[in-house]
C-alpha cells in the first residue's frame, strides 16, 4: 500500500467534478434528470471480437499464475508419460519377439531419424492433449459455469474467478448511483466484496413501497445488486424498467418490486437482499447499515426538513442531518464486515442524503475506528444543489467531521481532470465542480491522491473503472 504524506497530495493537479447520489435532489432539468445512471462505456455494446484473437486470448490464460490449473497439467502431462513409456517398453519388447508385415515400417515412419520421429510424435500428442482438454472442459464443465455476455470462454471465468477469489476484503459504504457505479468497477479486482447501503431514502418508487409495505427501501440495494451481478448489462436493463401509464404499478421499478417479492417469500427483507443476489450470481455481498426504519432529518437555518427526499429543498444550507429516532444500532452484519475488512470505501455519493446516514449509525464510526483496514474517502467530482452547493474537497470532510468527528480516512481520492466540461443542462441546475483546496486541505493528517476518475461521458460522474484502477492500484497495492 502506498500513498503520499501526510497533508500531501500524489497526482498532478487539483479536482473537479462531482457525483450525484440516490434519491431526489433540486428540481433540474428534463435534460439533466433523463441522464443515464452509469458511464456510457458501461452501456455501450462492446465491438466484437475477433474469434481467432479470442481463442489465442484464452489459451494464454492457461499459463497464467494463479488459476491452480497448471500443476494438474503437469500431473497429467506426467501420468501420460508414464504411460507411454510403459507402452514403449511393450512395443520395444515387442519388436524383438515379434516379427511385423513389411507394411509396419513405412507406418511407423521408419525411415525417418528417430529424433525426428520422436519430436513429430510429440508435437502431435500435445496438440491433440490441448484440444481434447480444451473440448472437455466445453462440453463438461462449461453448461455449469456463468457465460459472460460476450462469449467469454470457461478458462477466462476461471481465470477471473481465481484472481477475484485473492482481492483484499473491501467494504464500500454509501447509496445511490455513486456507490453502484464504483462496485461496477471494484467487482473485476475483488469477488470479496461487502456493500453497506443506507436505509435513509423516502422517494420515487422506493418511498411508495416503503410507506405501504414499511419495509427498508428497496431502490438503493436495486442498484447495489445490478452493479454487482455477472449479468450485468441485461439485468441493469431489466431491474431499472419503471413501468408506465398510469395504473397501480406506474413509475415502479420492476427491480424494487422484484427485491419486494422477495421479501414476502423469505419473510424479512434482509434475507430477501441476500436471496436475490444468489439469484442474480453477484460478486460480493450487501447489507444495510442498520435493520430499523429511520426516517433522516436536516436542520437548514430555522427549518427542519423531514424525510430524505425533502432535505435538499430549501434556500437555506444544510447545517447538520440527524436520524429519528436518534442512535439506531448498526447492522451486526455490517459491523463485522468492517471489522473484518482490509479496505474500507466511503463514497462516492451525496454527502447529506447517502454517506452521513450511515455513518450516524450507531457503532458504525466505532467499528471504522476499530478496524485495522485502510480507509479510504472518495469525494465526488461535482457539487449538488441543495446540499453541496460550493463546497471544496475540505468543505466535504469539514461537514463529516463535524458530524461524527476527524480523522476517520487514510485517504482521499479526489478528481483532477479539469477537461471534461459539465453537461450544459448541469450547469443550469447550478452544478459546480468540487474544487481541491490545497492549502486547508493539506492541514489534515491525510493523504490526498489527485487522478482522473471522472467519466468521459458525463462531467457529473465518477468513471467506474478509472475509479476502481486507482483505489486498486495506487491505494491497495
Amino acid at each position: 500500500m502506498a500513498g503520499a504524506l501526510p497533508g500531501h497530495t500524489t497526482g498532478d493537479a487539483p479536482g473537479t467534478p462531482g457525483e450525484r447520489g440516490a434519491g431526489p435532489v433540486t428540481p433540474l432539468p428534463p435534460a439533466l434528470l433523463a441522464l443515464p445512471h452509469e458511464p456510457a462505456e458501461e452501456r455501450a455494446t462492446p465491438p466484437p471480437r475477433r474469434r481467432e484473437g479470442t481463442r489465442r486470448e484464452a489459451l494464454a490464460l492457461w499459463f497464467r499464475p494463479g488459476i491452480y490449473v497448471k500443476r494438474w497439467l503437469l500431473l497429467l502431462f506426467a501420468s501420460i508419460v508414464m504411460i507411454s513409456l510403459g507402452v514403449g517398453y511393450a512395443l520395444k519388447d515387442a519388436y524383438s519377439t515379434i516379427r511385423f508385415p513389411s507394411i509396419a515400417g513405412p507406418l511407423t515412419l521408419q525411415f525417418l531419424p528417430r529424433a525426428l520421429r520422436a519430436a513429430l510424435f510429440a508435437v502431435i500428442g500435445v496438440g491433440l492433449l490441448v484440444t481434447s482438454f480444451v473440448q472437455l472442459g466445453r462440453s463438461v464443465i462449461g453448461p455449469f459455469l456463468s457465460r459472460s455476455s460476450d462469449g467469454g470462454s470457461v478458462i477466462a471465468h476461471l481465470y477471473s474467478t481465481r484472481i477475484q477469489a485473492k482481492g483484499p476484503r473491501l467494504v464500500a459504504i454509501g447509496g445511490g448511483t455513486g456507490m453502484s457505479a464504483m462496485l461496477r468497477g471494484l467487482k473485476k479486482y475483488t469477488s470479496r466484496i461487502s456493500a453497506i447501503v443506507t436505509v435513509a431514502d423516502d422517494g420515487g418508487s422506493s418511498g411508495r413501497l416503503r410507506s405501504e409495505y414499511r419495509v427498508l427501501p428497496p431502490g438503493d440495494f436495486r442498484q447495489c445488486l445490478t452493479a454487482l451481478a455477472e449479468t450485468e448489462p441485461l439485468m441493469t436493463q431489466l431491474f431499472g424498467h419503471r413501468f408506465s401509464g398510469e395504473g397501480s404499478l406506474s413509475g415502479h421499478s420492476f427491480g424494487n418490486l422484484f427485491i419486494m417479492a422477495m421479501a414476502e417469500i423469505t419473510g424479512n427483507f434482509e434475507t430477501a437482499v441476500a436471496a436475490s443476489g444468489r439469484v442474480l450470481n453477484i460478486r460480493g455481498q450487501i447489507m444495510p447499515s442498520t435493520l430499523q426504519d429511520l426516517v433522516l432529518c436536516a436542520t437548514a437555518g430555522d427549518e427542519i426538513r423531514i424525510g430524505e427526499s425533502r432535505i435538499p429543498h430549501g434556500e437555506a444550507p444544510i447545517d447538520r442531518v440527524f436520524l429519528d429516532p436518534p442512535d439506531p444500532p448498526v447492522n451486526p452484519e455490517a459491523e463485522l464486515a468492517i471489522l473484518d475488512a482490509e479496505l474500507i470505501v466511503v463514497g462516492p455519493g451525496s454527502l447529506y442524503t447517502s454517506i452521513l446516514p450511515n455513518l450516524l449509525v450507531e457503532g458504525m464510526v466505532e467499528a471504522l475506528r476499530a478496524s485495522p483496514a485502510v480507509k479510504v474517502y472518495v469525494c465526488n467530482v461535482a457539487s449538488q444543489p441543495g446540499e453541496t452547493t460550493g463546497y471544496t474537497v475540505s468543505a466535504h470532510l469539514d461537514a463529516i467531521e463535524e458530524h461524527v468527528g476527524g480523522n476517520l480516512f487514510d485517504y482521499v481520492i479526489v478528481n483532477s481532470n479539469h477537461t471534461v466540461p459539465l453537461p450544459s443542462s448541469a450547469q443550469q441546475a447550478g452544478v459546480t465542480r468540487v474544487i481541491f483546496d490545497r492549502d486547508r486541505a493539506a492541514r489534515r493528517p491525510v493523504h490526498y491522491i489527485l487522478a482522473d476518475v471522472v467519466s468521459a461521458a458525463i462531467g457529473t460522474h465518477h468513471d467506474s473503472e478509472k475509479l476502481a484502477r486507482v483505489i486498486m492500484k495506487r491505494v491497495w497495492r
